[in-house]
């Protein structure tokens, strides 16, 4: 008999083991891998509120003040009379300012100002500069993958026990000098918080969740076996659950056509003919704010399980995704010149975490003449290619496979160090390899 996956059923399972490991373990750690959309921000805030419930008074370490702020909203409207404190920095702007207008949450810029708190939440660079008499008896680090090993060290004795919080498939921490140095060594500073503290601790409890709530049945399949062979995932949706329509029907031109191939297969790539090109290709520019304009133009509409109503297709709920800044400067002035004002464009760094109906992505490797480690790094287009609830369009120049097939790899292997895989040589074939099947050439 076929047993039917129910992913309500997964994903309450997973999260109930995580919970009771958190609460009732005694190991001083318990890592929680998560895949794309898979709820980590809502496992953070029931873990937190669930420990402020039952006595006990915790700290949680996110990455960025964004991600800080995020929390403290979501805790706020879980349980508005539970006692929050946020510690921020000196900065004229260290918060945002909607946080304000909550009666049950604290801000201050000393940690001393926040005793008593039930929860108190500030970024990793923040709590490296906070001193205690006596330590939390527990923390969460949300986006754990995202914070270097020398972070997690600068604030590991401010708790006794910690849950950590992550996504493993997403970009490596960011460090503003070599790291060659220290490659292969236990106590390599750059290394993810997680990779180092589980080299440490190998027999600390390690959980994932098994459910994307985000990426729809068309998206889910490919990205876990591209980026998660060790950790699969399944969408929480079925075939149909969701549907992309348009109101207008298509010109017949490039971008039409691959927006439409889009709305029927969830995938689509517009390919430009081969050629090389510099780092902000004039007509790889023009044609992702194209497929950008024709996507507004013509009355979009989206339906999920989450309405039985379907919600128009807005400039808010599209994203393009790039490799460099200056490529996603060039495509706002040419979305600008459009008269597109309001679309997020972005690099893939920050874009991580961050959700949207459709998403437009230039190829990292789309025009260049050799493929380097930023370009083919795994996270990189693992962040490109998941940022999307119905759709993402492809914009890449032809010839990227035999770029790939010729590019040696020429990294010095480095004795002691985790291979990563997959690498990005293995990822960007498979994805291409899917992406050919929803190819519509087109020469502007």
């Amino acid at each position: 008999m076929t047993t039917v996956f129910d992913p309500s059923a997964a994903a309450a399972r997973a999260t109930d083991a995580i919970l009771h490991d958190t609460l009732h373990g005694t190991a001083r750690g318990v890592v929680v891998d998560s895949p794309p959309g898979a709820g980590k921000s809502t496992l953070v805030v029931r873990a937190a509120l669930e420990l402020a419930e039952a006595g006990h008074p915790l700290m949680v370490v996110a990455q960025t003040n964004a991600q800080v702020d995020d929390l403290v909203l979501r805790l706020a409207e879980k349980n508005p009379d539970l006692p929050v404190g946020r510690l921020h920095s000196s900065d004229s702007d260290p918060y945002d300012k909607a946080l304000d207008d909550l009666p049950s949450v604290r801000t201050s810029a000393k940690a001393g100002d926040l005793a008593g708190q039930a929860v108190v939440l500030s970024t990793a660079a923040k709590w490296a500069h906070v001193k205690v008499d006596e330590p939390w008896r527990h923390a969460i680090v949300d986006e754990a993958y995202q914070m270097r090993s020398d972070a997690l060290l600068a604030v590991a004795g401010l708790f006794e026990r910690a849950l950590f919080v992550g996504d493993p498939g997403q970009l490596d921490p960011f460090a503003i000098v070599g790291s060659e140095q220290w490659a292969g060594l236990a106590y390599d500073p750059s290394a993810s918080a997680v990779t180092t503290l589980l080299a440490h601790n190998p027999d600390l409890p390690q959980h994932r969740l098994p459910v994307s709530w985000r990426l729809p049945a068309s998206a889910a399949p490919l990205v876990s076996d591209a980026f998660y062979p060790y950790t699969p995932f399944r969408s929480g949706t079925g075939p149909g659950d969701r549907t992309l329509a348009f109101g207008v029907p298509s010109d017949g031109s490039g971008p039409d056509r691959v927006i439409d191939e889009a709305a029927e297969s969830g995938w689509g790539l517009l390919e430009l003919p081969a050629r090389h090109t510099p780092r902000t290709d004039p007509e790889a520019v023009r044609a992702v704010a194209t497929v950008v304009r024709r996507l507004l133009d013509r009355a979009g509409a989206a339906t999920s399980e989450r309405s039985a109503a379907s919600s128009p297709l807005t400039a808010d709920r599209i994203a393009v995704g790039t490799a460099h800044r200056d490529q996603a400067a060039a495509i706002r002035s040419a979305l600008a010149d459009q008269g597109v004002p309001d679309v997020v464009v972005d690099t893939a760094n920050r874009l991580q975490g961050r959700e949207y109906d459709v998403t437009v992505v230039l190829h990292p490797l789309s025009g260049r003449p050799d493929a380097t480690a930023f370009h083919l790094e795994t996270g990189r287009l693992c962040v490109l290619a998941s940022r999307h609830r119905h759709a993402c369009i492809v914009v890449c120049r032809a010839g990227v496979t035999d770029l790939l097939d010729d590019y040696p790899s020429t990294e010095p292997v480095q004795l002691g160090t985790v291979v990563k895989f997959p690498d990005g040589w293995e990822a960007n074939h498979a994805v291409l390899a899917h992406l050919a099947e929803h190819r519509v050439v087109w020469q502007p």
